[in-house]
């Protein structure tokens, strides 16, 4: 099992040293040639999903890896991930990859002195540390998108399908749980 980190901006370095801990392969997507790599699943840092959205497509990547998450590839998404995963964002007519139906509000926390921690339940995971960096939030789903964790009844968490998307920074926190999850999920897709 590989793990693909988009490695383009934002907090990657992070995520990866959370699948080292876990002992779990990976490779970081730099550039379009990496696509060819063998992986099976994605990870989506925080940082800034406006960002990373252009880079994705000046770098021609942004189609190929729009049809693999359509095609089922397990996700995890952080952040600026869950924004980049959301079919409606609130305030723009347009979205990125649109794989998961739920509307997401950027900078709802406000901008890096609205960042906060807590610790809050996340559903098949249990209680685990959250932290809050220019956090979105999840104001609506739809379809099958099951809601995973809530902070104050603002949706931080959700799953659809083998894509899971968080608000806050799991891979900041020494909690490896929700990587765990993720990497159950890779592995019941995998076999």
């Amino acid at each position: 099992m590989t793990i693909a980190v988009l490695a383009l901006q934002g907090a990657f370095a992070e995520h990866e040293k959370v699948l080292d801990r876990l002992s779990v392969s990976h490779i970081e997507l730099r550039q379009a040639g990496d696509l060819k790599k063998p992986f099976d699943a994605l990870i989506l840092p925080g940082g800034e999903s406006t960002v990373q959205s252009k880079l994705l497509k000046e770098l021609d990547m942004f189609e190929p890896l729009k049809k693999r998450i359509e095609n089922g590839m397990p996700v995890l998404a952080t952040c600026a991930g869950l924004i980049l995963l959301a079919s409606e964002i609130e305030g723009q007519d347009s979205c990125h990859f649109g794989t998961i139906p739920m509307c997401v509000r950027r900078n709802a926390y406000g901008r890096q002195l609205g960042s906060f921690h807590t610790e809050e339940t996340v559903k098949s995971v249990g209680k685990v540390p959250m932290t809050f960096i220019r956090a979105p939030y999840v104001s609506d789903v739809h379809d099958d998108t099951r809601v995973l964790a809530s902070v104050e009844d603002r949706i931080v968490g959700v799953q659809y399908n083998d894509q899971l998307a968080f608000a806050f920074h799991p891979e900041l926190d020494e909690d490896t749980r929700i990587h765990e999850r993720f990497l159950e999920i890779v592995r019941d897709s995998c076999s």
